[in-house]
């Protein structure tokens, strides 16, 4: 399963993109506590452990490629992938989040992205 969803921030490029990898700063863009970093390989937590995996790929400024779980995945689901663009608009960041792999009772987390990321981001972007 896979879905795609966009938003727009009214923040910086930058100050999104590095807000998503800064363990303070995603904490408190979303409410929930993470632990998150910059580095290719090293593993990152979302809202209080929920969510888990390990960064793959990263360019800066433009792209992140996550492997992705959370604690409703069964031990026999494969994790699935999070990929994130970001680009320039006139009202600020266009997050592009792409979202596959996903087990059969994954298209919650498209409704869970908008409510535990996306509101809580154009808030704290104000």
């Amino acid at each position: 399963m896979k879905f795609t969803i966009k938003t727009t921030i009214n923040a910086s490029l930058e100050s999104v993109f590095n807000a998503w990898l800064d363990s303070a700063e995603h904490t408190k863009m979303t409410g929930g506590e993470a632990k998150a970093s910059t580095e290719v390989d090293a593993s990152f937590t979302a809202w209080d452990g929920y969510i888990w995996g390990k960064n793959l790929e990263i360019e800066p400024n433009k792209r992140v490629l996550q492997s992705w779980r959370t604690s409703e995945f069964s031990d026999d689901d494969e994790d699935s992938l999070l990929e994130l663009l970001f680009s320039n608009t006139n009202d600020g960041t266009e997050i592009t989040l792409i979202h596959s792999n996903l087990p059969s009772h994954g298209k919650q987390y498209k409704q869970g992205w908008e409510d535990h990321y996306f509101t809580p981001m154009r808030e704290y972007f104000i």
